[in-house]
Order: structure tokens, then C-alpha cells, then sequence
């Protein structure tokens, strides 16, 4: 009886502080306001504001050629040209086409949907992140450009993205090897998330053994070949050459981020070749100097972990690693900086890209050691450049340059301590076995 009567005041006690937890963290609260807010005015947006026709014919075209049994990439056209994306991308449309009948309402209907979840994962890694302040979540739902990339455009980006987010999610509770199935489905999707890569890889090396990451590794190359299977198995080089085409031109007009760069030299190998050498060292600094800091360096990291010399004592597909486990935000910054760093030497930023990186806008902004005022104006000033159509030289030019100052701003902060120190992480597995 006494048993019983403690074990319900301990649940009751349990309650009560879950309740005083949630009210205490002003971030959740104010998230699930924002989202319900947010599903509002994207109702409204549906409702009222006209659909732009885009893609959206030329992927119901697509589709239907595969539906139809076309296995040849390269025959699977539509309105704006030959398919350039991932068989994973055919499978999503597919499915779209099959719960909208093809038709651009309901489909609106379900990329609002899409748009809510995708903000509301977003929000959630920024709630486990003590990086952002309450107040400024409310900047994840001020995009024009976002809104209308969802609802009246209905890109692939909107998929792709919202299943790399999910990733990301799970990686933050060290699901490492279900949340790079996530993230190769969303590479299926588009290959822009590839930008992502080089600073996950790391993120995998320290959090993982090496039997770990490769496991992890082989799972997302192996959901690649089962989603190509169909088209790998009739038009391997068809599949391979349109799918995963790395040089791709793209068309001078569409550049939001380098239109004051002359179209000679924006279509010249020279310039992509400059480009890509800038990205391979920006990324190769910043996890030296940066994201491997506190291991003395990359070298020093490798060395620490005595990598490709000695294997693990036991052979481990375990999520756990033994340097420590990494911090939220360690996670967050490294994957959020890397894929920033690869936006600003991309060659040419389309309009639909911005959604590549906005969500982690206010993330790398609140990463600064910037003051609050000059974080808001590099916010309103990006996204301003991002809603001047046609794109001019002053607004790509702008663009560049309040890139480049993030990256600046991003560089000088203060680098914080990728792992959890052994006291914080006992206390969290006592708290969930209790």
C-alpha cells in the first residue's frame, strides 16, 4: 500500500517537473507557437497567393516516363530539359503524383505540410542547441523567399533538405548509422546535401570507431544502389553521367551570388577550378584550426586515434566512441559551417538553393561573436538579396560580401569544446534510466 502510494507520488512529482521543465525552457513553448503560427499564414499563402509555375510540369513528366517503363536517364525529359537528379527524386514525385493526381493544389497542400514538418525538426535542433536565443527562432519563419519555395514553387530542395534536417535530428542523439540512411535518402533526392559530407565525415571519425563509420558508411553507399538498382542494372552510364553530373554549367541569368562576375568568366573551367580549390582549403583550415582544435589539429586528431594503424580491441558497430561523446553543438556548427563554407564558393546560386542553407542561418549568425544588431542586419540584408529578381551585380555582389563576413565573423569566434565532460554525460544516462 505505502509501496504504491510512493510510486504514484513519484510519477505525480515526475509530471509536475516535466510540466515546470517545459515552462522554464522559454524555447519550446514559443517554437510550438511559432509553428502554429506558421501553418496559419501558410494556409493563408495557399489560399490567396498565386501558384508560379516552374518545375512542377517538367517533374510530372519525369515521372511519368518512368512510370511508363523508361529506364534510359537520359530519355527522361520535361519541359526544361533532361532529368539531372538521382533516382531517389523519382520515387518521392512518384508518390506525389500519386497523392495529388498530378494536380498543383493539392499538392500545395502537401508541401505545406512538408514545410511545417521540415520547421518544426528545424526548431527542434535548435531547442536541444543552446546556441540561439528564444526570441530569435521567430527569424526561421521571416522568409519570403522559403515560403514560397515550398508552397508556390514545389522544388526537390524542399524534400531533400527536410530529410537531411531529420539527419540531423537523429545524429544529435547518436543514431549515427539510421541518420545517414536519412541523409544518403536525401542526397537520392538532390545532391547538394554532398556539401554536407566532408564535415559529417569528421563528425562520424570522432564520434564513432572506425568499424563504426565504415558500417555507417557502407549502409548510405548501399541505399544509393538499391534506389539506382532499376536504372544501374539496364543504363548504368546513362544513370551515373545524368544523376551524378559534377559539371554541370549552369546559366549566367540564374546566379544570385556571382552575376557581377563577367559570363566568360562565370562559364569558364578556370573559375570553377578556383572556386573548388577555395572550398578544399576553407574546409581543410577550419577543421584544422577549428573543428580540431582542442585535438591538436587534424594531424594530431588522427594521431590521437592511432587511425588506419590499429582496429578497435573488439570488432563494434556501436554508435559509441571511446574519445568521448560529442556535444550538440559540436555536431550542429561543424555540419551547419561546412555546408556554408561550400555555398559561398559555389559557383552559381539559383534561386531554390537559398533553402539550402537559411535554416542554419540563424544558427552560424548566433555562432559569431557579432553583436545582436549587426547578426539582425546580416539576416535582413541576405535575405533581401535573396527577393531581388532578376539578381543584379549590386545585389550579388552584396550577397557575396555578407557571406564572406559570416564566414569572417565564423572564423574569430571563440571555439568551444567539442566533448561532453564525463560528469555531464553520466548525469544524462542516469536521468533516462530513472
Amino acid at each position: 500500500m505505502e509501496a504504491s502510494l510512493g510510486g504514484s507520488r513519484s510519477r505525480r512529482h515526475g509530471k509536475e517537473t516535466n510540466r515546470s521543465d517545459l515552462f522554464k525552457n522559454p524555447k519550446i513553448p514559443f517554437a510550438l507557437a511559432l509553428i502554429i503560427a506558421d501553418a496559419v499564414l501558410v494556409t493563408l499563402i495557399v489560399a490567396y497567393v498565386p501558384y508560379t509555375k516552374i518545375d512542377w510540369d517538367a517533374y510530372m513528366s519525369q515521372v511519368s516516363g518512368f512510370l511508363g517503363g523508361e529506364r534510359e536517364y537520359g530519355n527522361l525529359k520535361g519541359d526544361t530539359g533532361p532529368l539531372v537528379y538521382p533516382a531517389g527524386f523519382l520515387y518521392v514525385y512518384s508518390a506525389v503524383q500519386s497523392v495529388t493526381g498530378g494536380e498543383v493544389y493539392p499538392a500545395q497542400i502537401l508541401f505545406g505540410l512538408l514545410y511545417i514538418a521540415n520547421l518544426a525538426i528545424v526548431l527542434f535542433i535548435y531547442a536541444k542547441t543552446d546556441v540561439v536565443p528564444w526570441w530569435a527562432l521567430s527569424l526561421l519563419c521571416l522568409s519570403k523567399r522559403m515560403h514560397s519555395i515550398f508552397v508556390l514553387r514545389l522544388f526537390n530542395d524542399c524534400f531533400a533538405m527536410t530529410l537531411l534536417h531529420a539527419s540531423i535530428a537523429l545524429f544529435l542523439f547518436r543514431k549515427w548509422h539510421l541518420g545517414m540512411l536519412l541523409f544518403s535518402g536525401a542526397v537520392s533526392i538532390k545532391m547538394n546535401v554532398l556539401l554536407y559530407a566532408p564535415p559529417l565525415l569528421l563528425v562520424l571519425l570522432k564520434a564513432m570507431n572506425i568499424i563504426g563509420v565504415v558500417s555507417a558508411l557502407a549502409g548510405a553507399a548501399l541505399l544509393q544502389i538499391l534506389v539506382g538498382l532499376p536504372f544501374l542494372m539496364t543504363y548504368p552510364v546513362s544513370y551515373i553521367a545524368n544523376a551524378f553530373d559534377l559539371g554541370r554549367v549552369f546559366i549566367h541569368f540564374w546566379s544570385v551570388n556571382f552575376k557581377f562576375v563577367p559570363e566568360r568568366i562565370f562559364v569558364s573551367k578556370e573559375f570553377a577550378v578556383c572556386l573548388l580549390i577555395a572550398h578544399l582549403c576553407l574546409l581543410a583550415v577550419f577543421a584544422n584550426y577549428k573543428w580540431c582544435k582542442h585535438e591538436g589539429g587534424i594531424i594530431g586528431f588522427m594521431r590521437s586515434r592511432h587511425f588506419f594503424l590499429t582496429l578497435p580491441s573488439s570488432l563494434s558497430f556501436s554508435d559509441d566512441s571511446a574519445s568521448g561523446v560529442l556535444t550538440k553543438e559540436h555536431i550542429v556548427t561543424t555540419m551547419f559551417v561546412g555546408n556554408f563554407i561550400g555555398l559561398v564558393c559555389a559557383r552559381s546560386l539559383h534561386y531554390q538553393f537559398y533553402s539550402w542553407y537559411f535554416y542554419s542561418l540563424p544558427f552560424l549568425l548566433w555562432r559569431t561573436s557579432f553583436p545582436t544588431w549587426l547578426r539582425l542586419i546580416l539576416f535582413v540584408g541576405i535575405e533581401l538579396c535573396w527577393n531581388v529578381y532578376p539578381s543584379t551585380a549590386v545585389s550579388s555582389a552584396l550577397l557575396l560580401s555578407l557571406h564572406l563576413t559570416v564566414l569572417w565573423g565564423l572564423w574569430f569566434a571563440p571555439s568551444d569544446y567539442p566533448y561532453q565532460h564525463k560528469e555531464d554525460h553520466k548525469s544524462q544516462r542516469h536521468k533516462k534510466k530513472a
